[in-house]
């Protein structure tokens, strides 16, 4: 009996061996069809931004608007043509700047704003925009700025004024801007005269 159990168990065994094991699929599949969906929606609210900008340009044909490379538009309020050095990486940048919305409408001023200090490339603390735009400007200049969300404040907005997927117009002053180390020395200076 122990021969034929014995056996049997073989037999078992052999015909589990030789069979291929099939693998299992997954018991959830993603079709892919929520990115598509979502690029469908993307493209669509990014051409509807597009469309409300274009009808701020086309309807004061006198104040000519630059496109930049990087998918926002921008006019000079006051160019300055004696210099030609702008902001590079590393460079600390002073500013003042102003939000509104494509209505015009202020949504931060100026003043609620404060002068800004912002280290070109090596911080991310303002939009996408802004950070392109200050290395297209020099001293003393403004510039406004008709940026679509994808390049202000995106699908969040900031959690205050400014909602989500809403395109904006900004105006910036560059004051002044310095390479870092320049600036660094310039503190140790005054760090020194008021110690003494």
């Amino acid at each position: 009996m122990k021969q034929v159990v014995i056996m049997v168990f073989c037999g078992v065994l052999l015909s589990c061996c030789s069979q291929q094991q099939q693998a299992r699929r997954p018991i959830s599949q993603s079709s892919g069809t929520f990115l598509k969906e979502s690029v469908i929606r993307n493209k669509k609210l990014i051409s509807g931004e597009e469309a409300k900008i274009d009808s701020i340009i086309k309807s004061n044909p006198a104040i000519q608007y630059i496109a930049s490379d990087k998918g926002y538009w921008y006019r000079y309020e006051i160019k300055n043509t004696q210099d030609s050095i702008r902001p590079k990486k590393g460079d600390i940048a002073h500013f003042n700047y102003e939000i509104k919305d494509l209505d015009g409408n202020v949504i931060y001023s100026e003043l609620e704003l404060r002068p800004q200090t912002y280290h070109v490339d090596k911080e991310q603390k303002i939009i996408m925009g802004l950070r392109h735009g200050i290395k297209l400007m020099r001293k003393n200049e403004t510039v406004t700025f008709l940026f679509p969300s994808h390049v202000g404040y995106g699908y969040h907005g900031d959690d205050r004024r400014i909602g989500h997927n809403q395109p904006l117009i900004c105006t910036v002053t560059l004051n002044d801007f310095a390479p870092e180390t320049s600036q660094n020395s310039e503190l140790v200076k005054q760090t020194k005269i008021t110690t003494e």
